[in-house]
């Protein structure tokens, strides 16, 4: 098989996790890889060492920008198929290039694939749903998903935009007439984020989401949505105490009811 994939990994403090990708690949994977390239936020840990033991490429980004990073990736590589991976992320499915590669070879007008790693993506590839369809929940997500680096070089990635930039690609190729598609390449995102990175996080979607869907937001929605917050929260703590106070009930029960034992 002619190794024509290119695996881009973004990286920032994330040593363990990268150490445990680059191992899956290089074990697991090394016939269907020709480069793997790590682009790393400027971390402090070991993880220019970590790259280096497993003979990966290492470039460090200072100004980093989701679409600034993609258009890195798609420059340093050497290849037409660029498969990008966060750090926190790795393939689980044993053909899992060779069916991306088979999916580029199958359909020449195609920008773009991506993988399944949760039962959303699962549901929407069983029942057909394309990108034309649902540009945000088919179109690609810079986390196991490749792209065509011939389609980029006269589309590329905005790199001034704060979010979405996969997204906002996505509905840009559509536009032009390429094509992209789901595969049935299966990856697992594993990454556990602080209340603090959430929120961070959700300030950034908010935005995004208003900037590329127009979706609008009022003060009804924003009340709404308050007390709705506030009422799960409630419950939640509700249920929480009572399953913990019937654990207790149980217990009690059990050391004045002790079965046989085997």
């Amino acid at each position: 098989m002619v190794n024509n994939i290119t695996v881009v990994i973004r990286n920032k403090n994330q040593s363990k996790a990268l150490e445990f990708l680059l191992r899956n690949l290089n074990n697991r994977y090394s016939e269907d890889i020709s480069e793997i390239i790590v682009i790393d936020n400027e971390s402090t840990d070991d993880s220019e060492l970590i790259t280096n033991t497993y003979g990966a490429k290492f470039h460090t980004i200072k100004k980093f920008s989701y679409g600034g990073s993609a258009n890195l990736a798609a420059e340093l590589a050497s290849n037409n198929i660029v498969v990008i991976f966060s750090a926190h992320a790795y393939p689980i499915s044993h053909d899992f290039f060779k069916q991306i590669k088979l999916k580029f070879e199958n359909n020449s007008n195609l920008a773009g694939v991506r993988c399944l790693h949760n039962h959303n993506d699962y549901s929407k590839y069983i029942n057909n749903i394309s990108a034309k369809d649902n540009p945000n929940g088919a179109g690609l997500i810079f986390c196991g998903s490749a792209f065509n680096k011939s389609v980029w070089e006269t589309h590329q990635f905005k790199a001034d935009i704060t979010t979405f930039e996969d997204k906002e690609w996505t509905l840009r190729v559509l536009k032009n007439g390429f094509d992209i598609e789901f595969c049935p390449s299966i990856f697992n995102y594993n990454i556990k984020r602080t209340k603090r990175e959430n929120h961070f996080r959700f300030k950034n979607e908010l935005v995004g989401s208003y900037k590329l869907w127009h979706n609008n937001i009022t003060y009804k929605s924003i009340i709404r949505s308050f007390f709705g917050d506030v009422f799960k929260v409630i419950k939640n703590s509700f249920l929480d105490m009572y399953y913990i106070i019937k654990r207790l009930l149980f217990k009690l029960y059990f050391i004045n009811n002790k079965p046989d034992k085997y």
